[in-house]
C-alpha cells in the first residue's frame, strides 16, 4: 500500500513539534531519541554517539541488508535554528492549502523524516537486494558541524554515494554544487588612553579592524564567486576611552579548492596598517568546495531519470550556502538538495510543499533500490 502526503506530514509534524535548535541539547536529544525509536521499530540497526562540546548526540543508522562493504551514505542533521519557544510563540505547525509550515519542517526535518519514510518502504517489502544504506543523523549542522565532520569522513570512506537530505532550492532543483565556507575572526590590540586628555597616546583597535573591515570587502569578486562578509565586530569599553581591543568575524564563500587556498593565505599574511598594534587572524576554511565533477554528474543524471519515471522534471543547481555534503563531494559522488520542496530556511516563514512529500521520497526510496 502506497504511503500519503498526509500519512508522512501526521509523522513529520511530531519531528517538527520536537524543538531542536543545536543549543538546546535535552531538545535536540529529545528528537534523536525520537528518530531511534522509529528506525528501530523499522528494523534497522541504531547506534548512538554521545555528543560532545556542548552538543546534542548523533545517530549512525545501519540498514538490515547489504552486510558490511561499501554502500550509500545517507546525511542527515536534526538541529534547526529556531530557539525553543518559536513552535508556540512565532511559528506554530499549521498548513494553509499546499503549505505545511514549522520550524524546521523545510531544512531539513522534511528531508530527513522522507529518508525515515523511503526505508521504511523498502524494508516492509520483499527481501532488499541493495547496497548497504547507512544514515548519519547529526546534531551541529547549523553551527558549521564541528562535533560531527570527522564521523562524516570516516562515514564517506566505506560509501561509494553521499545522498544528502538538504531541502530543495529553486522549485524543487537538486544540489550539485556548493561555495566552499571559511570562517575567521580578527583580532586587534592596541593601546587605551583617556579619549579627551591623553588621545595621543592611545592606540585604536576598533579602527584598525575598521580599515581591514574595508580591504576584505574589496576582495569580493562576484564573477568568480568569492564573497566576504564582516559580520560581527566588538571592541571597546566607554565613550570616552581609545579602545585597546577589537575583533571582527569573518565569512569567506569560494567556488574552488584553488581560490579558498589562495584567500586563505591572502586573509592571514594581513598587516597591521599602524605596525604599534598587534593584529592576528585565526580559522580556515571550515566546509571545502563542493565541485561538480564526472562522478556527480553522472549520479545527477541517474536520479533524473528515476525522477522522470516518477512523473517530473528534476534540474541542478549550485548554491552558496554550505553542507555537510561539502565534507564528501571531492571523495565520494554526492547528490545533495533531496529532500522536500519549499521556502523560508530559517525564517519565521519556513514552510514545505505538501505535493512535495510523495515524489520526493519517492526519488529517495528509488535512489536506494537502483544505486550499485
Amino acid at each position: 500500500m502506497e504511503i500519503t502526503a498526509q500519512e508522512i506530514l501526521s509523522g513529520l509534524r511530531e519531528w517538527v513539534e520536537i524543538e531542536s535548535q543545536t543549543a538546546d541539547v535535552e531538545g535536540v536529544n529529545r528528537m534523536m531519541s525520537k528518530c531511534a525509536a522509529e528506525y528501530e521499530a523499522a528494523g534497522a540497526g541504531v547506534e548512538r554517539i554521545p555528543g560532545v562540546e556542548g552538543r546534542g548526540d548523533h545517530l549512525r543508522i545501519t540498514s538490515a541488508w547489504g552486510g558490511d562493504g561499501p554502500g550509500i551514505l545517507v546525511l542527515c542533521h536534526l538541529d534547526t535554528v529556531h530557539p525553543k519557544g518559536t513552535l508556540a510563540k512565532d511559528l506554530p505547525f499549521r498548513i494553509e492549502g499546499d503549505k505545511a509550515y514549522g520550524p524546521g519542517i523545510y531544512d531539513m526535518k522534511g528531508g530527513a523524516y522522507i529518508a525515515l519514510c523511503a526505508y521504511r518502504a523498502i524494508a516492509a517489502g520483499s527481501t532488499p537486494n541493495g547496497l548497504p544504506i547507512r544514515f548519519l543523523y547529526v546534531s551541529d549542522e547549523e553551527t558549521g558541524s564541528r562535533t560531527s565532520r570527522r564521523l562524516i569522513e570516516q562515514e564517506a570512506e566505506r560509501a561509494k554515494y553521499v545522498l544528502v537530505t538538504e531541502p530543495a532550492r529553486d522549485g524543487g532543483r537538486v544540489v550539485t554544487g556548493r561555495k566552499g565556507v571559511g570562517r575567521y575572526v580578527m583580532s586587534a590590540r592596541g593601546r587605551p588612553a583617556h579619549a579627551g586628555s591623553k588621545h595621543q597616546e592611545g592606540l585604536n583597535a576598533i579602527t584598525e579592524v575598521a580599515r581591514q573591515a574595508v580591504t576584505i570587502d574589496g576582495w569580493t569578486d562576484y564573477a568568480r564567486g568569492i564573497t566576504f562578509n564582516v559580520g560581527q565586530i566588538k571592541g571597546g569599553t566607554a565613550d570616552n576611552v581609545v579602545p585597546e581591543h577589537c575583533s571582527a568575524t569573518i565569512d569567506m564563500r569560494v567556488l574552488t579548492v584553488a581560490d579558498g587556498e589562495e584567500l586563505d593565505r591572502r586573509i592571514k599574511a594581513l598587516k597591521p596598517h599602524n605596525p604599534a598594534i598587534e593584529l592576528t587572524v585565526t580559522g580556515g576554511l571550515n566546509r571545502p568546495p563542493f565541485e561538480k565533477n564526472a562522478g556527480i554528474a553522472s549520479l545527477f543524471a541517474h536520479a533524473k531519470g528515476i525522477a522522470a519515471e516518477i512523473g517530473f522534471e528534476l534540474h541542478d543547481l549550485s548554491t552558496g550556502g554550505g553542507s555537510d555534503g561539502n565534507f564528501t563531494a571531492h571523495k565520494v559522488p554526492t547528490l545533495d538538495g533531496l529532500g522536500v520542496d519549499g521556502n523560508g530556511a530559517h525564517t519565521l516563514h519556513e514552510h514545505l510543499l505538501i505535493s512535495s512529500l510523495v515524489p520526493r521520497m519517492t526519488l529517495q526510496k528509488r535512489l536506494f533500490e537502483s544505486l550499485s
